[in-house]
Parts: C-alpha cells; structure tokens; sequence
C-alpha cells in the first residue's frame, strides 16, 4: 500500500475544517485484502504503521457518522474528533478473523465515543446517566422530531419498543423538552419585559459572616494543598497541568505538544497521570 502525502492531524480538525475533510477525502479506500493484510501486521505484530494506515483509511466514515449528529448544536470538529477516538479504539481491538469490514466493526465505537461527548455537553445538567436512559435519549428525540408531544399510546409503545418503563419515557419527555435557564437577568431588560430569574429570588448563602469565614478558611486550606501536591511533581508534569487547568487562556494539547517535541496524545497522558498523583498527594496530606 502507498504512503499517504497529505499531512494530517488525526487526533483533530483543527480550526480548517473544510481543508481537514478535503485532506480525509483525498486518502484512498483499502481493498479488501489491503485491510486484511494490514489488520494482521497489527494483530499479529503490534505493527504502529498499520494501525496508523488503517485509521487514516477509514477517517471519512467518521465525518459521514459525525454528520448525523449535527441537530444536537455541537461543533461539527468536535463531534469528529470524538469520533476518531472510537474509530482509533475500534483498531485496537479489530481481528481479521471477524471476517468483516474494519468500518462495520468500528461504527460501533465511533457513535459510543459521539454518544457520551453529546450526553455531556448538550446540556448543563446531565439528561441521561443509565446505559437504558442513553439509549432512551437518542431514540426518544429522534421520535419527537416527528411525533411532537406523545401521545398515551405512542408512550406505550416507545417504552414496550426500548424496554423501559411508561414512566420513563415521560421522564426523558420532560428532560428533552426543559431548557437551561440563566441564572442572572438577560441583558438589556426592563419593566415591560422583565422575566424572573433565580439571582432574583434565591437566597445568598455568602451573605452569611459564619459562611464567609469558614469559606476562608477552606479555600486556605485548599489553596495550601493544591500548592503542596504540585511541588511533589516533576518540572514537566506540574508545568502542563499548570497551563491546563489554572490559567485563562487554558493552553492547548497541541500547543504544549509543539513545546515539548512529543505529540498530543503524549502530553495527555502525561496529564492525566499527572491529575492522578495530584490527586494521590492532596489525599494524603
């Protein structure tokens, strides 16, 4: 098989969509026996290179699957990159001896990987954290969009369709049809259009002085060891969580990949790893 020319990030878009699909587009197809010979160099041999081409080959899948998902308001790039993800975890586990496309066998990976991306960010509050309410979720909205509100028997048989409970399905009903609310005014409100909202009449708990000390007084604490579990990491590992997780700007994978000469997927690594041992010296202390 020849060595692709385009370069590409597989990991993500990037800002150029458009040049990111062009790029996909313009890689060739594998035949039947190019993926076969490829899937058992990586099976067989733990063969990088194959794995590589075999992801690069498959990538415009991923955009077609990712385009379904367009209703849900989420970034087209970033439903893609979820997508890769699943695509890059579907090699990984492909044998030649499922006797089937790598793509069919994928498909499955790439929608779990958009399925939990959607589920937690279509909404500030999660709407569904059971594998039956997520499953209820994506087929409950794609029924809405056709039925509108459900009728007693269309609930009847959604649920009998899905296997959930009646309940349920009016349960998920309501989480579709809610939507986020601010919680201060919107801008440019007066009199005649004023809506009510929760910073007008929830109660401030900081108005408290007890609260505000003891507020102090943990926020000291932690402060103190948050300062403590950084200084135990290396140079490197404290140097890339500082710069994802505790400045704005946040800086990104691929900004720190750049820096320190490894790839992205390495330096998430690093921090996730990182995150753990942070974790691990807080609790200690």
């Amino acid at each position: 098989m020849s060595a692709y020319p385009i370069p590409i990030n597989i990991e993500s878009p990037g800002a150029n969509l458009e040049a990111y699909v062009r790029a996909v587009n313009a890689i060739s197809i594998l035949s039947v026996e190019e993926e076969r010979a490829l899937a058992e160099r990586l099976h067989g041999f733990g063969d990088v290179e194959a794995a590589r081409q075999l992801v690069l080959a498959n990538l415009r899948f991923v955009i077609y699957i990712a385009r379904s998902y367009s209703g849900y308001g989420l970034s087209e790039a970033d439903l893609i990159q979820e997508g890769n993800v699943g695509l890059m975890k579907a090699v990984k586990r492909f044998n030649p001896e499922f006797q089937v496309r790598l793509v069919s066998f994928a498909v499955h990976w790439i929608k779990a990987e958009i399925h939990e991306f959607i589920l937690r960010n279509w909404r500030i509050v999660r709407v569904a954290t059971t594998k039956a309410q997520r499953k209820l979720f994506f087929n409950l909205r794609s029924q809405k969009n056709r039925l509108g509100w459900l009728m007693h028997q269309e609930v009847q048989d959604i649920a009998e369709a899905l296997g959930v409970k009646p309940e349920t399905v009016l349960q998920m009903e309501g989480r579709l049809s809610a939507q986020d609310q601010s919680f201060e005014l919107p801008e440019g409100d007066d009199e005649e259009t004023f809506i009510a909202s929760p910073s007008q009449f929830l109660a401030q708990a900081d108005s408290d002085p007890a609260n505000i000390v003891e507020h102090l007084d943990t926020h000291s604490d932690e402060t103190g060891q948050l300062r403590a579990g950084l200084a135990a990491l290396d140079e490197r590992a404290r140097d890339i969580l500082t710069k994802r997780w505790l400045i704005e700007p946040k800086v990104t994978l691929q900004e720190l990949a750049a820096y320190y000469g490894i790839s992205a997927e390495r330096v998430r690594q690093l921090e996730q790893a990182a995150l753990k041992k942070l974790r691990l010296n807080i609790q200690i202390q």
